[in-house]
């Protein structure tokens, strides 16, 4: 039995979390940015405890949402959040390797794939101490270029594809996209304040797009005093306690 914490996401919505499979600001600013459209089908790939799939179906209205994980106690903790929050008809939680995904009836044309892959390429930055931990961290079993090779076939034309990545990863991420033919049209930059150079960028790729990219307004984690800003607590909403007014540095709630 999965002990854990069980935090709220928005009225009626919690996400069961363990030390092993949580989520972060950069979990929600992927799902807010990546934010489904009425009626579409989604899926999010390396769903880890649910979070982002939990999020879009407090705040959007998608026809289905597949969430695929790997690792079988993350599988198991995003079942059980799904099953708590009474949404088994609205969310599938499919455990498998993206890389070989085999066809999954009405999987084949979605309108929107979302996707928070590991930070790291394989042999860099400092090696995490667990399992879990390298393969969240570590493209170890999991790279940009498997994502992109797993979303295309499976995008409807015109189709979105929405990671976040280090900036240091940019290029790459652009690359992979078009060799994908998947097409970058959407960026933004995510600061902690306006002293600071960006620490996560958020884009979107769509399947068949025409050249032409739209870099939106940064994204910046505090205001001018420090605190929290108005846009991420609207990202947020009302289930996360700001009274404290401090805004998380580089990304590290909950």
């Amino acid at each position: 039995m999965i002990q854990g914490t069980w935090e709220p996401l928005a009225q009626g919505v919690s996400v069961l979390t363990t030390p092993q499979h949580t989520f972060n600001t950069d979990t929600i600013l992927l799902a807010s940015f990546s934010r489904p459209k009425r009626h579409e089908l989604c899926a999010d790939f390396g769903t880890g405890c649910g979070t982002i799939p939990l999020w879009w179906a407090a705040r959007s209205r998608p026809r289905q949402i597949w969430a695929v994980e790997l690792q079988e106690q993350a599988f198991q903790q995003a079942k059980k959040s799904v099953n708590q929050c009474g949404l088994e008809g609205l969310i599938q939680v499919i455990q498998g390797d993206l890389r070989t995904l085999p066809r999954i009836p009405g999987m084949e044309e979605l309108h929107l794939i979302a996707c928070n892959p590991p930070y790291q390429a394989a042999g860099a930055g400092i090696p995490s101490q667990g399992t879990q931990e390298q393969l969240a961290r570590h493209e170890l079993s999991c790279t940009l270029e498997d994502v992109a090779r797993a979303a295309a076939p499976r995008l409807r034309w015109g189709g979105r594809l929405c990671v976040c990545q280090r900036p240091q990863r940019l290029a790459d991420a652009m690359y992979i996209f078009r060799q994908y033919g998947l097409e970058p049209k959407r960026l933004r930059l995510v600061q902690q304040r306006t002293s600071k150079a960006p620490f996560l960028f958020l884009l979107e790729g769509r399947r068949g797009g025409k050249p032409g990219l739209t870099v939106e307004p940064v994204l910046l984690i505090e205001d001018g005093t420090g605190g929290i800003s108005r846009e991420m607590e609207e990202i947020y909403g009302e289930y996360r306690d700001f009274s404290r007014k401090k805004a998380p540095e580089g990304a590290n709630l909950p």
